[in-house]
């Protein structure tokens, strides 16, 4: 909490400009291209994270897909993960979020500026008609940051479960799946320190249709959570795996 209430109160000459510029460009918001506009995004992820003392080291970009559109499915450990990955991920990209957090400010913005998907965990039929507009944009060519752990709870880099609900969208929509593993970004916002923080994303080999296709969605769940596992166990404990 000392670091975001710290972050905060550095950069609140750089949330004014990023509220205004942001409400500003989304009042047209044709006028400006997904390129430019991801670009706005990440150049505030770049300033919040020089502010918060705060660095990401990313892994795996070469197994992103080159082509057309994928989803990206992170475990979920706090406030600074959707800010790590757009970080490390140059094609735009955009998040879906639940509908309470994302109306916070800049948060609001941030989403806006990616023109990212609310969801709203209380009402079931509007969460079935977000998965399906998402299916849809994927389909398309889009790609979208979705936490299948659903939220966080200070479970560091321990993995919470996997919603089945989530995969929904990659089977209607067939594109790839890209596991996502973040570790230690729960340490951003989770003590109250000022010291540096590193935090790591890693980009898993993705996991095609044909790969998938005969599986339910829980078993996609259990599938997609044990690699990113995999993947965090060997991060934490490099000596063990050599």
């Amino acid at each position: 909490m000392l670091r975001y209430c710290f972050a905060i109160f550095v950069s609140l000459p750089l949330i004014i400009y990023y509220v205004v510029k942001i409400r500003c460009m989304m009042t047209h918001p044709k006028d400006f291209t997904e390129e430019y506009r991801y670009g706005v995004a990440r150049n505030m992820v770049k300033y919040t994270m020089f502010n918060s003392r705060i660095k990401t080291v990313c892994h795996g970009q070469e197994n992103l897909p080159k082509e057309g559109g994928y989803l990206m499915y992170p475990n979920h450990q706090g406030k600074f993960d959707a800010l790590g990955i757009v970080n490390g991920h140059d094609a735009p990209c955009s998040i879906v979020m639940d509908l309470k957090r994302s109306k916070m400010i800049l948060t609001n913005e941030f989403i806006d500026v990616l023109d990212g998907i609310r969801i709203d965990k209380e009402n079931l039929r509007e969460q079935l008609k977000c998965i399906r507009k998402m299916a849809d944009e994927v389909k398309s060519g889009r790609r979208f940051i979705i936490f299948p752990e659903g939220g966080y709870n200070r479970n560091g880099n321990n993995l919470q479960e996997f919603l089945p609900g989530a995969f929904k969208a990659a089977l209607w929509s067939k594109v790839p799946i890209v596991p996502v593993a973040v570790v230690d970004s729960y340490k951003a916002f989770d003590f109250n320190s000022l010291r540096k923080v590193t935090a790591q994303i890693f980009f898993l080999k993705p996991m095609y249709y044909e790969e998938y296709k005969d599986l339910s969605t829980k078993e996609i769940a259990e599938l997609v959570k044990e690699r990113i596992r995999e993947a965090i166990e060997k991060a934490v404990n490099p000596a063990e795996q050599a």
